[in-house]
């Protein structure tokens, strides 16, 4: 059985093997110890935290294969971005050029920095081992941070947003950021995803252009991938897209991938969510597998499995293994979305 839960202290070699394999542009989980450790320090704390409202609260999971013990996945959602260190965005814009003297008229369009999803939640730090990739494993993973965000609503921004790994290549070169390289900033792209995994983001602020800048002027193969995603991408942006996420012209300032947003709730499986009672026993036959999740916080738990659930009535039956995994009882809430 594979289950998710919040990720603790002794899944660090797990995590740091996720930073190793997951590779360039992922940039969440930066191969460093000291910050790899603060995030699990950070998720702990959030995980066990009293909360009025969200702000800098970081909900990082583990997918655990029990047969083996192994942690095979992650999973995470930031609570509030922007609210202690600057979250920056491109916001494509369009200016527009007129000459009644000359009748010429010109759309341009633009590059501005800014701040605009400051407060909005995040959806991060997805990836699966790729000898899990496979059956609904991917799906589950992902999908089970809409009954976390479903449970817990008011732990989070009302907006929800991802931000889509942009087009590099094998070597983690992006052509977008080259001629940001070449002009300001000075370092490899690498290194500068590198440097904003690890929270320092000063050099963005000092370097960065401030005045809009006009893609026309960019390089022809920048411009060809703005708003684009990474081969490796494009499923998870699909599954997104499904749930009602929806791009709004705001890209990543390094590789220009877009970032895709959906009110928190708007998003299909946080309103098609349903949480039932348990009651423990022979499960019977079921042909529909769903995503379960306790309705915990500390212990949270989810699953997939395939159980009977009726439109009729609110009552679902689990097994004694299904429940032990679960961390539930006789009489307790569960969560459920159909898969």
């Amino acid at each position: 059985m594979l289950i998710i839960r919040p990720i603790r202290a002794s899944d660090y070699d797990a995590l740091y093997k996720v930073a190793v394999e997951s590779g360039h542009g992922f940039t969440s989980l930066p191969v460093n110890e000291e910050l790899l450790r603060s995030k699990i320090a950070r998720a702990e704390a959030s995980f066990s935290k009293q909360v009025e409202k969200p702000f800098d609260e970081g909900y990082l999971m583990v997918l655990e294969d029990l047969k083996t013990n192994e942690v095979v996945g992650t999973c995470g959602i930031e609570a509030a971005v922007g609210m202690e260190d600057a979250f920056y965005h491109y916001r494509l814009g369009t200016e527009v050029y007129h000459s009644k003297q000359i009748s010429v008229r010109n759309e341009v369009e633009t590059l501005t920095l800014c701040h605009d999803y400051t407060g909005a939640a995040e959806l991060c730090t997805l990836f699966l081992n790729k000898d899990y990739r496979r059956g609904y494993n991917g799906r589950m993973l992902s999908r089970s941070r809409f009954l976390f965000l479903a449970q817990h609503e008011q732990r989070f921004g009302s907006t929800v947003i991802a931000e889509m790994r942009g087009v590099s290549d094998e070597k983690g070169d992006s052509p977008f950021y080259e001629w940001l390289q070449d002009h300001f900033l000075g370092i490899d792209f690498v290194e500068a995803d590198y440097l904003s995994g690890l929270g320092k983001k000063a050099f963005m602020a000092e370097m960065m252009p401030r005045s809009p800048i006009h893609v026309c002027l960019l390089p022809k193969k920048a411009q060809k991938v703005i708003g684009e995603v990474h081969r490796n991408t494009k499923p998870a942006l699909k599954l997104l897209q499904a749930e009602g996420f929806k791009f709004r012209n705001y890209v990543d300032i390094f590789d220009g991938g877009p970032t895709v947003e959906c009110a928190l709730n708007d998003i299909r499986s946080v309103q098609l969510s349903r949480e039932l009672t348990v009651t423990i026993g022979k499960m019977p036959h079921a042909d529909h597998q769903y995503i379960i999740a306790n309705t915990l916080l500390a212990d949270y738990r989810a699953t997939a499995a395939k159980v009977k659930v009726s439109d009729k009535h609110d009552k679902v039956t689990l097994s004694p293994e299904l429940a032990e995994a679960l961390k539930v009882a006789n009489g307790d809430n569960i969560r459920v979305l159909e898969l």
